[in-house]
């Protein structure tokens, strides 16, 4: 399962390089949907000018339900507020019946923080760190922005 887990979650910070330097503000994260099969069913990543976030990229093929009992691997925690009024990537993720959610690098945005709350208080499982070194270069300069 571990080595299962690197591979997605290498697939995701693939995505998430491809869109580095071009999400404006937003950080450029990667979002794979696997479902319970192992299989991906879903990818994606934070749109052109930042928007929309990975999380939404990737579920918005599925029609909602379809990642019902799934995994998502996604490179920056989901956020738990947007600064539009837009449902947030935790809500997304949990409305969409997901089972697990794998995180690489824990998100210090005021707004982003606390999607990985949301997400365990809504009951489902939240692993951080997975592969997070190779992750965590892509979020670099919007941390220190944030200072």
């Amino acid at each position: 399962m571990k080595t299962q887990d690197e591979g997605h979650m290498r697939r995701a910070i693939e995505l998430a390089r491809a869109q580095h330097g071009r999400t404006g503000q937003n950080p450029s994260v990667g979002c794979v949907i696997v479902g319970p099969d192992g299989r991906r069913i879903s990818e994606g990543a934070t749109a052109d000018g930042g928007r929309p976030h990975a999380e939404e990229m990737a579920l918005g093929p599925l029609q909602g339900r379809g990642a019902k009992g799934a995994i998502a691997y996604v490179t920056l925690e989901p956020c738990r507020e947007r600064t539009n009024g837009e449902s947030a990537c935790s809500k997304r993720l949990i409305e969409a019946g997901v089972s697990r959610v794998v995180i690489a690098v824990m998100d210090k945005h005021p707004k982003g923080s606390g999607g990985k709350a949301a997400i365990e208080a809504a009951g489902i499982s939240v692993e951080t760190g997975l592969c997070e070194a190779e992750a965590a270069a892509l979020y670099e300069d919007f941390f220190a922005s944030l200072a």
